[in-house]
């Protein structure tokens, strides 16, 4: 009778919609194990994406859950996670050091993608992740105001590689902590792959589960180059609303399927603007068109950001929302569309080249 009831009560947790991915447990990676005893049934949970700060309503949510199946004995949950590497595109390697990859893009400039990008990380680390972001826009370096590392410089301990320079957690790399400010960088393209190249991988970075790639707008040469050259695990595309927008986020998003990275899903940015005078709610930018674009892909549509004047406000002081006001509406946006992203990315499929060792054949003379 308790075997019947056990399979029936794993059953029912597969079943269970994960807060904030969206995706149910026995399709989001997850490894389950059920051990019976005298005190109750046990039940380990270990997740493909940090949760470290979501664990208790996660918990919360799994108890309420199974209240339906009304079990006769008490239910425990233990709820842990471990990143793994997924796979990158056919015929790059995995970066050392890190797991996963992925680039922020969106085909356009001024959407916010480096403000989502600084805050989606920031959210990742307070959910237990540890996370780089590479600054990869080597025209307009937004990353070093934004956390508030302005004026700063690697160093490095063998003259080979740079130390990146670390803030509220995150570490990070940009060719702003290379240049001053108001130098202008006049390079063509080949010479821009190749810089961004050398920040990428003579970069020192710690063991990371997650380096963020602040991608640059357009779809050009560079940017062609990158996802073809890059190991990228996946792929955030950030838009407005506006139809200029999101045409040029298609472009974007096209590119990267062409090369066959995952697109893990699109995020809307600046949805509605609350005036702090009266409090009128108004879709500036139009109404639901990151939606319709993940719609229109078959893509998952990973949320929405408001435009408001406290995340431009944060930015530029070197504190974004997300540790400027970590309980706040805006920070919880942020971290909603961050699970969501790297459940995404759990759900999909691993990297397991690390686990095998390379085996040469040679022939005997």
């Amino acid at each position: 009778m308790k075997d019947q009831f056990v399979s029936a009560f794993r059953d029912h947790l597969n079943a269970f919609e994960i807060p904030y991915t969206g995706r149910l447990l026995g399709d989001s990676g997850a490894q389950l194990e059920i051990d019976t005893g005298k005190g109750g049934y046990h039940v380990r949970i270990q997740l493909g994406f940090p949760v470290a700060h979501s664990r208790l309503t996660l918990t919360e949510a799994l108890i309420a859950h199974c209240e339906t199946l009304k079990p006769s004995e008490s239910i425990e949950f233990s709820i842990t996670w471990s990143v793994k590497a997924h796979s990158v595109q056919q015929g790059l390697k995995p970066l050392e050091g890190v797991s996963n990859l992925i680039a922020v893009a969106s085909g356009k400039g001024g959407v916010g993608k480096s403000t989502v990008t600084a805050n989606i990380g920031l959210a990742l680390v307070a959910e237990g992740a540890r996370v780089g972001i590479l600054d990869a826009d080597i025209y307009g370096p937004s990353q070093p105001r934004m956390l508030g590392l302005m004026g700063k410089r690697p160093g490095t301990t063998d003259g080979k590689r740079l130390e990146p320079l670390v803030a509220y957690g995150i570490e990070a790399m940009s060719i702003g902590f290379l240049v001053d400010e108001r130098q202008p960088m006049a390079w063509r393209g080949p010479m821009v792959t190749s810089a961004l190249n050398q920040l990428l991988t003579q970069t020192l970075w710690s063991e990371l589960d997650y380096l963020l790639v602040d991608m640059p707008p357009g779809t050009g040469d560079i940017q062609l180059t990158l996802s073809q050259q890059v190991p990228v695990s996946g792929v955030l595309i950030v838009t407005t609303p506006q139809d200029i927008a999101l045409a040029d986020a298609r472009k974007g998003l096209e590119m990267f399927q062409k090369v066959n990275v995952p697109v893990l899903g699109v995020i809307e940015n600046m949805s509605t603007h609350v005036c702090s005078n009266c409090g009128h709610e108004e879709s500036i930018f139009g109404r639901e068109g990151g939606n319709h674009l993940a719609d229109e892909y078959g893509l998952p549509f990973l949320g929405t950001l408001p435009l408001d004047r406290r995340i431009r406000e944060e930015t530029d002081r070197g504190e974004p929302s997300v540790v400027a006001d970590p309980s706040g509406s805006i920070a919880s946006a942020y971290r909603a569309i961050a699970l969501r992203a790297v459940g995404e990315l759990a759900a999909g499929g691993k990297d397991y080249s690390r686990l095998f060792p390379k085996i040469t054949v040679e022939e005997d003379s």
